[in-house]
């Protein structure tokens, strides 16, 4: 019988050489982003108990998340689907600081059920989190903070979609159905299956207008027309339609030149959103490069209930964007020391430059060393391979 222990899971696979270094170059650039817009790094453990991950979360987020029962509680643990219950923990306990708290994170994720048969179930992901900001400019400094980290791995013009979960909540909340009935119509909605909204409501109040909804997406105008639909939908819901507006006058006058679309049926995340939603796209990818939105009061859970907004991206589908194969200097085996050689090896390493050393006379050139480290009138320096 054949050995088949070099097999991974379905759905896990790994990076070598050069994408690994493109992930890590991918991941410190989008760190470095986050630090110099003042966030403070947090590294949160894999696993938690599994109430703590899924606080405010619906049951996609449930369904993600393996579990496992811990031998010394005997309560179940969870391997993380997502980071942001547990920076919300991190505002409410670990780190209650008074007043606005900006913190950013970067870690693998697991994926129990991913939605595709081709995504990764162990992605890094990296994200940053606003807490005790109520205002409408959180939003927007989260949303410029977005664009330019994609700005920062080199994906350009993408496409800013922002949407306000509270159209959608303030429009199914008088219709009182049951939680089974709202998870249905909830997915029908965010995938856009304007039959499938029409059968579960059967004739319902506000049918036509739930009905509608997916197709009310574009660019400013749209807006015109969504709150002629809306008109008789109550405070609420002109309310979250202003706000939306004005969030876009606020990211644009940061970001002029974004390309601001609206989707009045963007209903992002794993349940916990409560208000405005964003998303960026791109025409090379065929999904959302990096979402958000936010997410007020989930801290509460926890003991401290805050107003709170933020963003993730999945690292590994940027890294595409970033060169990880970096040209190195060859030196070839030398029998003996030579100081001044030594000295240029560390010179040359400590500017950066990748170096690679022969270990024995038999050991061959890399392909990605274009140069190599030779002696010239006394002085050691580096040439190309031709």
């Amino acid at each position: 019988m054949s050995n088949r222990n070099w097999r991974l899971p379905a759905g896990v696979g790994e990076l070598l050489p050069p994408d690994a270094w493109s992930l890590e170059l991918t991941r410190r650039r989008v760190l470095d982003v986050f630090r110099a817009w003042g966030f403070e790094y947090i590294e949160p453990p894999v696993v938690e108990y599994l109430d703590a991950l899924l606080v405010g979360a619906g049951d996609d987020m449930d369904l993600q998340t393996l579990k496992a029962l811990d031998p010394k509680s005997g309560r179940l643990l969870g391997v993380r689907a997502d980071m942001t219950a547990q920076a919300v923990r991190v505002d409410a306990h670990s780190r209650p600081e008074p007043g606005v708290q900006r913190l950013c994170y970067a870690g693998n994720v697991v994926f129990a059920n991913p939605l595709s048969s081709l995504d990764d179930r162990v992605p890094l992901k990296a994200g940053a989190e606003v807490f005790g900001a109520a205002t409408l400019t959180a939003d927007a400094e989260v949303i410029a903070l977005m664009l330019e980290v994609l700005a920062g791995v080199d994906v350009t013009d993408p496409i800013l979609v922002l949407g306000h979960m509270g159209i959608y909540q303030h429009l199914v909340e008088p219709l009182d159905l049951s939680p089974a009935l709202e998870a249905e119509l909830f997915a029908a909605v965010q995938s856009k299956a304007q039959t499938d909204i029409a059968r579960l409501l059967d004739g319902r109040p506000e049918t036509e207008v739930l009905v509608r909804l997916p197709g009310l997406m574009g660019e400013r105008a749209i807006l015109d027309e969504a709150r002629a639909l809306l008109s008789g939908s109550g405070p609420a819901v002109a309310g979250a339609m202003d706000a939306l507006e004005r969030l876009a006058d606020l990211v644009l006058e940061s970001a002029p030149d974004a390309q601001v679309r609206f989707d009045l049926a963007e209903l992002t995340g794993y349940g916990y959103h409560n208000g405005p939603v964003f998303s960026a796209y791109h025409a090379q990818a065929g999904r959302a490069l990096a979402r958000g939105g936010r997410y007020d009061g989930i801290g509460g859970a926890f003991g401290r209930a805050r107003p709170a907004t933020g963003f993730d991206v999945n690292l590994n589908e940027l890294a595409a964007t970033v060169t990880g194969d970096v040209a190195a200097v060859w030196v070839p085996w030398m029998d003996g020391a030579d100081p001044d050689r030594e000295q240029a090896i560390r010179r040359l390493r400590r500017d950066g430059t990748a170096v690679v050393v022969a270990l024995s006379v038999e050991d061959e050139r890399p392909m990605r060393c274009t140069s190599v480290l030779i002696s010239r009138n006394g002085e050691w320096i580096t040439d190309p391979v031709i």
